[in-house]
């Protein structure tokens, strides 16, 4: 087994065009001096490559322009198995608009190697699984505790960006657009509990009211019409989406959502929204640095 401190990783701080990414930065910069800094990289596959480019270490951490992370992380080890010695590691974090806990927008730590290899978003190698996410290689491991907080709610746009993003993905299945017929059984495998999340908790938050629209219609247009979902590889499509999108359709996709797939379009409002992040919030438990979200689900299931 490696054990390698965090501390001694370079760190990169990855930023495109979140409105709080000076802030961020130089509350990063505080708190881990040695950071370095890549910014304004049109293209996920190009900008991770840039990132590992500017770092010296093999194996370094990465910070999303819209995360905060916890000064704890780096002062942690980190314990690596042979067998994930090439692997991508992606912590948990905090989502100030809806209060989800998971990989989106988390801390990560990645080697050159890996993202020097891959052929991701823009970058596509043509396979279904490369095409909107890195997440369905084999070795890119999801961990189980939090270390950040992501804060994609610096606008109107953002926000709705944000929510459309993860609206289309989690209608996904390693990449693939499914059926109609196979949805239902589909998403309540997976990603059922972070999809509803993501369509109706976030009134108490900044702008959480276009996540939610942004949430909704990434859906609806990836499942309910024949709107290519690999255009979300690209901010640039994201934005003509959002300039033309008119709130006023939202009865007729939020009855669609509902009567097609089988959604549950909710009204909440603020308060309900606080409600449930306060009790949500109370169903994590961390573990060790390197616990995995698969090694949490074996221990519950043995």
């Amino acid at each position: 087994m490696k054990s390698i401190d965090v501390a001694d990783l370079d760190c990169i701080y990855l930023s495109y065009d979140e409105p709080l990414k000076e802030d961020f930065w130089v509350k990063i910069q505080n708190m881990v001096p040695w950071a370095k800094r890549v910014d304004n990289v049109q293209g996920s596959d190009a900008a991770h490559k840039a990132a590992a480019a500017a770092s010296d270490t093999e194996r370094f951490i990465l910070i999303d322009g819209d995360n905060m992370p916890y000064p704890e992380f780096f002062d942690i080890t980190l314990d690596i198995k042979p067998e994930y010695e090439d692997c991508v590691f992606r912590w948990k974090a905090v989502n100030v608009i809806n209060g989800l806990m998971y990989g989106n927008g988390g801390m990560s730590c990645w080697t050159r190697t890996f993202i020097n290899d891959m052929r991701t978003h823009e970058n596509t190698d043509g396979t279904d699984q490369t095409t909107v996410e890195f997440c369905f290689d084999d070795k890119y491991i999801a961990m189980n505790n939090i270390y950040s907080t992501t804060h994609p709610n610096g606008s109107a746009k953002h926000a709705w960006r944000a929510g459309f993003r993860e609206g289309v993905k989690m209608c996904l299945r390693e990449g693939t657009r499914p059926e109609l017929s196979e949805f239902e059984d589909m998403v309540r495998q997976s990603n059922f509990e972070r999809l509803s999340v993501w369509h109706n908790v976030g009134k108490d938050a900044e702008y959480g009211e276009y996540a939610i629209q942004g949430a909704r219609l990434g859906t609806y247009k990836t499942m309910l019409t024949d709107w290519d979902h690999t255009e979300v590889q690209w901010f640039d499509n994201l934005e003509r989406i959002y300039e033309d999108f008119d709130p006023m359709q939202m009865p007729e996709i939020n009855g669609a959502l509902m009567s097609r797939l089988g959604l549950p379009m909710l009204d909440m409002d603020a308060n309900q929204s606080k409600f449930f992040k306060t009790y949500y919030t109370k169903t994590y438990f961390p573990s060790t640095p390197m616990m995995s979200e698969m090694d949490i689900i074996r221990k519950h299931e043995g």
